[in-house]
């Protein structure tokens, strides 16, 4: 074995494999983030009995069978993600932004920033039909 390789393996066996939500520093228990965090993250799991969190290094995701959503904190902002084409999504606030052709962290070609508690309502419905989209497809539907 290459002294690069067993430097690779060492690396690897330090690397943490799973993470929590102190590794976003963003999201920290006193942060300015975290309560609009908790109530965002509350609110996605109670979607469907099926939804699942994964808090991974660079985002945390949400999925059914595969992310719907991941929020990617930020200091002033919870950046989403959604896993549903831009021209899909029926946003009649035009919050959310075609992202499909840049370098991101996430899932999905549409984000949505959310900042102020009193936009989860509408960002959650942005969410609902990503999940729903996610769903009709696993089902066969269109």
């Amino acid at each position: 074995m290459k002294a690069t390789e067993a430097r690779f393996l060492e690396f690897l066996k330090k690397s943490p494999t799973e993470y929590t939500l102190a590794v976003h520093g963003h999201l920290a228990e006193n942060s300015p983030m975290r309560p609009l965090f908790d109530v965002f993250r509350k609110e996605v799991l109670a979607l469907d009995p099926c939804v699942s969190e994964e808090i991974l290094k660079l985002y945390v995701a949400y999925k059914a069978e595969t992310n719907f959503v991941d929020v990617i904190p930020q200091k002033s902002r919870l950046c989403l993600s959604l896993n549903i084409p831009f021209h899909d999504l029926h946003d009649p606030k035009g919050i959310a932004k075609d992202v499909k052709n840049r370098g991101r962290w996430g899932n999905g070609d549409t984000e949505v920033g959310l900042n102020k508690p009193e936009d989860l309502p509408y960002v959650i419905g942005l969410v609902r039909q990503a999940i729903e989209r996610q769903m009709g497809d696993l089902e066969g539907e269109p």
